[in-house]
């Protein structure tokens, strides 16, 4: 069974694409995009090496 590992990262409206994309390249996968009071947060997910 595969084992993940989790990042969450704060989106700046103006950047979304380009930081998702760099964490994309990573071997990063989105999973969910949730707003808080206006903040976006990325949250991501990578098979554990």
């Amino acid at each position: 069974m595969a084992t993940w590992e989790y990042a969450t990262v704060p989106l700046i409206v103006h950047a979304t694409k380009q930081i998702l994309d760099q964490w994309g390249e990573d071997g990063w996968e989105l999973v969910q995009v949730v707003s808080n009071d206006g903040n976006l947060v990325a949250y991501l997910k990578r098979p554990r090496a």
